[in-house]
This record gives structure tokens, C-alpha cells and sequence, in this order.
């Protein structure tokens, strides 16, 4: 009967008066079912009592009797609908492990059981003494798991020693030296921990994207100067073609003129030989008549008018000289390699000069490092020569020895590649480029790599890169503007004369272990003749 009753609907039970489901059924004379509350409550209202339902009159008031079948199933009614209306367990709670079909939250788990209760199923431990002794907790998942598998009980507490979760009988057994703590204050401390390193694990995450997008920069990076030096080196190579061209060009207009010049020679002797050929005709002419009269008188005076002809050229000597050719291929090749040669080392230079321009950097003076003797301007990019050892603060930065007239930029490099440019014009004494950051600035030294410094010094019209032995270099013309370009990675500092676009030289196989500071020197004032500063110089690429 129950499981038809389930089918029912809610009107069946309900009381028409308070629509809801019957409370203390009773049947009127007419057989109409209602609360007995809302019937008694309707009637006291009537000044004669009838059915709400089918409006039949009694002539007394009735004296409704409790309608036991209604009744019941009213209860089984409403009991059923309490069950249905308890929400089914939604992820991350704990269902009941009674229910069939539909599970159903639960809402205590018992210890005893090892099993967890919605509330419909949890009744029996609320009514039946011997279940209400039952421990029952707030409701939890994989209770077999919870429990201490030597004891039996519920696993609460925390071995710090063991690193595990023991029972309170562990305590006073295999545990009993060690120290225990609640779960939860256990918890707390590894949720702490937890946190710390999940913070770090974050850390190490946005490092890692950081690092991700370094190399995707890098990549893009390259791409594009593979792209510049794709460019740059079609210029060459197209420079270097049309070189090749005109030199083939040149080639075949020699042999060209070789050739008409024999053609002349060939076409003058033909002329010569085509007018003794007109002339001898024109003789034949004369004479045959001659040869064929039998008078001996007019034939002795005729003879006498006859002209003496031109002495005859001996023709058997006589031949067109070839065009000579012999060499004309191997000089023309050896022309066009030294062309090349310098078109190339020009073209080569040019192209390498833009490329260490792209690192160009912005430097400025550090006034801490600067000689006394020396005046930095205000912007921080030119120094000259002042004559005067000013009192100045000691500073351990600073280089204070008489001879050491230097100054070092605020920027250093410790890795990668970067260039600057500084203007020499018009100085006759002059030294720059790079130092490490433990240079001896208090004293004597020599400027070379040994020491950690790399520089290039110009003085009395000779240019000269500081080594043991120094490299003298060739000086083309008075310099206007050197750059100087460091690949710290590569162990490299280069020097480039920036108006000429040409390579002076590089120092290579460098090792760098050390901030790297540019460097510059204006020396000494030289009676006046090199009083102008040196100046740190925008670049200004040009195609």
C-alpha cells in the first residue's frame, strides 16, 4: 500500500480548507474529509453548520470522528514527501550510505557504524536506545579510512615523529614517547606550509613564463637581425655583382678594340694592295697594246713614254699582326679581385658597423670616478682636460694618481653586447674604451687587457692599441669618431673608425669576468693643442 500511496499526489491529503496535508482527519456526515482544527474553525464561523464542500446542511453540529485510514496515510504521505524533499549530495559533500537509487546528503556519520546517515536514516539512531550510545560526528567520506587499522578507533591525532595519524590508544602504545598533536593543529601548521609552497610553486611558474617569453624576445630578436643581415648582405652581394659586370663589361670592350684595331690594320693593307692592283692594271693596260705592233720604229718610241712604275712592295713580308690576347683574362681577374678585395673589406665594414650600432647604449660620466684635473659638463657627456688638481672628496672610485686622467661612465655591462661612440675631433691626444671594475685607480699601471682595461690611445699622429706588445695600427686620416663595440659573452671589444665606416681592430678571446665600464682619457692640454673634450655621441646610422 505504501508504494501506491507514493504515486498519490499531494491534493489526495490535502484538507480543502488550509490546502495543506491533512492534520487530525475527520469525516463530516456527508463523508467529506477535513482538519479537525479548520472544520471546528469554519463552523464556529456559520450560523448553520454545513459542508464547506458540498454546502449540506445539519440541523446540529456534527461531532466529526478521527478518520483513522486517512490518517495514516496522511502520515505516510507526509513522511514520504520529507524524503523527497531532502537535497541529493552535491560534489565535495558526503552522501548517505543507506540510500538506494537517488543518494541523498548525509548528515551524520557514526563511528560505531563505520557508516554515514541522511536524516530519514538516521531516525533509528535517534529513537533506538541501543544505537543512540553510537559516536556520531559531522558527516565524513571513507570512514574505513578515518579509522586506526590495529585499534580500531578514530584516527585524531598527528605523530610528529612518525609522520602519521595515529589513534589515542597509539598514544600509550607504539607512540608513547613521541610527540602527538591534533590533527587540526597539525593541519594548520602543513596548511601553512602548504601555502608557502604553493606561493613559491606560483613563483617558480611566473619565472618560468618570464623566462618563456625571454627566449620568444630573444627568437624575435634574432629573426629580425637574420632579416637585417639577410638585407645588408644582398646590398653587398648586389654591390659586389655589378662590380663583376662593369669589370666584364671592361673586359670585352679591351678585346673589342683589340679586335678593331687588327680589323683596321687588315683593312688599311687591303687598301694598299687594292690600289697597286688598280695601278698594275692600269699599266697592263698600257703595255699589252704595245706587245702586240709590229712597227719596230713605233713600237721604240712608244716604249719611251712608257712611265717607270713605283718601286713594288714585297708583299711576302706582309701580314696582318693578330690581337694579343695573352694575359688580357688574368689581368682583368687580378684587376677585379683587388677591387673586389676593397669593395668587399668597404662593403664589409660598412655592413658590420650597422650591425654593432643596433647595441648602441646611452652612457653618461660618473663624477665620482673622474680625475681631480679633469671637468665633467653637467649632461654628463663630454670631459676635458682642466690643467688644475681640484681638492676633491676621497672617494675609493675615483682615480687620483697624477698621470691617470680618467673618468668611468655610471653603466656597466655584465653580459651581452653593447656600443657607443665617442667624438675625437680635433684632439691630438686622446684614450678609450673599456675597463673592468677592479682596475687600479690609485696608482701607476699599465692599460693593458692584464690589467682590465682595453683601450685604443692616439698620440703623436700614431694610433696605437694598448697591449704587451702594443698593435700600432694604420691611420688612414685624422679621426673624427671611434665607436667601440663589446660582445661580453664573446670575449670581444672592436673599434671602428664611424666616419670612414671602417674596422680599425678587435681584441679578441677576451675574458670577462667582471662588470665592464666604458673608459675615457682626454690626456693633457699640450701647450693648448688638445683642449677640446672628448664627447659621448649619439649614433647616427645612415644607410
Amino acid at each position: 500500500m505504501a508504494s501506491a500511496n507514493t504515486s498519490w499526489s499531494e491534493e489526495n491529503f490535502s484538507c480543502p480548507i488550509c490546502l495543506d496535508v491533512f492534520s487530525s482527519p475527520v469525516s463530516t456526515p456527508c463523508g467529506h474529509n477535513f482538519c479537525r482544527a479548520c472544520i471546528n474553525k469554519f463552523w464556529d464561523e456559520q450560523v448553520q453548520c454545513k459542508c464547506p464542500i458540498c454546502n449540506q446542511m445539519f440541523d446540529t453540529r456534527p461531532d466529526p470522528q478521527v478518520n483513522i485510514f486517512v490518517s495514516e496515510m496522511a502520515d505516510l504521505f507526509r513522511t514520504t514527501v520529507r524524503v523527497k524533499e531532502q537535497p541529493s549530495y552535491e560534489p565535495g559533500e558526503v552522501p548517505c550510505d543507506v540510500c538506494t537509487g537517488t543518494q541523498l546528503k548525509a548528515v551524520k556519520s557514526c563511528l560505531v557504524c563505520l557508516i554515514s546517515y541522511c536524516q530519514t536514516h538516521l531516525e533509528p539512531h535517534q529513537r533506538v536506545a541501543g544505537l543512540k550510545k553510537h559516536r556520531l560526528v559531522e558527516p565524513m567520506d571513507r570512514l574505513e579510512d578515518r579509522m586506526c587499522k590495529k585499534h580500531d578507533r578514530l584516527l585524531e591525532l598527528f605523530c610528529r615523529t612518525e609522520q602519521e595519524c595515529v589513534c589515542q590508544f597509539c598514544t600509550v602504545t607504539d607512540h608513547k614517547s613521541h610527540p602527538v598533536v591534533p590533527l587540526k593543529e597539525e593541519y594548520e601548521v602543513k596548511t601553512a606550509l602548504l601555502g608557502k609552497i604553493e606561493a613559491e610553486v606560483q613563483q617558480m611558474i611566473q619565472e618560468r613564463k618570464l623566462k618563456i617569453k625571454e627566449i620568444k624576445d630573444t627568437v624575435e630578436f634574432h629573426k629580425k637581425d637574420a632579416d637585417g643581415v639577410i638585407a645588408d648582405g644582398g646590398q653587398v652581394f648586389t654591390a659586389l655583382m655589378r662590380r663583376v659586370e662593369k669589370c666584364r663589361d671592361d673586359f670585352n670592350l679591351t678585346v673589342k678594340e683589340r679586335l678593331k684595331t687588327t680589323e683596321k690594320q687588315a683593312e688599311d693593307l687591303i687598301k694598299e694592295l687594292e690600289q697597286e692592283i688598280e695601278d698594275l692594271t692600269n699599266r697592263g693596260s698600257e703595255v699589252k697594246p704595245l706587245s702586240h705592233t709590229k712597227d719596230h720604229l713605233h713600237f721604240l718610241q712608244a716604249f719611251r713614254t712608257l712611265k717607270d712604275p713605283p718601286p713594288p712592295r714585297d708583299w711576302t713580308t706582309v701580314e696582318v699582326c693578330p690581337p694579343s690576347y695573352v694575359g688580357t683574362l688574368m689581368r682583368s681577374l687580378d684587376q677585379l679581385e683587388e677591387t673586389l678585395n676593397m669593395e668587399m673589406k668597404k662593403l664589409r665594414d660598412d655592413a658590420e658597423l650597422k650591425r654593432v650600432q643596433q647595441y648602441e647604449v646611452d652612457v653618461t660620466l660618473d663624477p665620482d670616478t673622474a680625475n681631480p684635473q679633469l671637468i665633467l659638463s653637467e649632461d654628463g657627456k663630454q670631459v676635458h682636460y682642466g690643467g688644475v688638481l681640484k681638492a676633491l672628496p676621497d672617494n675609493p672610485k675615483r682615480f687620483d694618481y697624477y698621470w691617470s686622467t680618467c673618468v668611468l661612465t655610471r653603466q656597466s655591462f655584465s653580459s651581452g653586447r653593447f656600443y657607443f661612440e665617442v667624438q675625437v675631433k680635433d684632439k691630438t691626444a686622446w684614450r678609450l674604451g673599456v675597463a673592468r671594475e677592479s682596475i687600479n685607480r690609485k696608482g701607476w699601471m699599465e692599460w693593458t687587457p692584464e690589467t682590465g682595461c682595453w683601450n685604443l690611445l692616439y698620440y703623436n699622429h700614431e694610433l696605437v692599441f694598448i697591449d704587451d706588445p702594443s698593435v700600432r695600427l694604420p691611420l688612414r686620416a685624422e679621426l673624427q669618431k671611434v665607436g667601440v663595440f663589446v660582445d661580453y659573452d664573446e670575449g670581444l671589444v672592436s673599434f671602428y673608425d664611424v666616419e670612414a665606416k671602417v674596422h680599425i681592430y678587435s681584441a679578441t678571446g677576451c675574458t670577462f669576468t667582471e662588470p665592464l665600464y666604458p673608459i675615457l682619457s682626454p690626456r693633457y692640454h699640450e701647450e693648448g693643442r688638445n683642449s677640446v673634450p672628448l664627447i659621448i655621441s649619439p649614433v647616427n646610422q645612415t644607410d
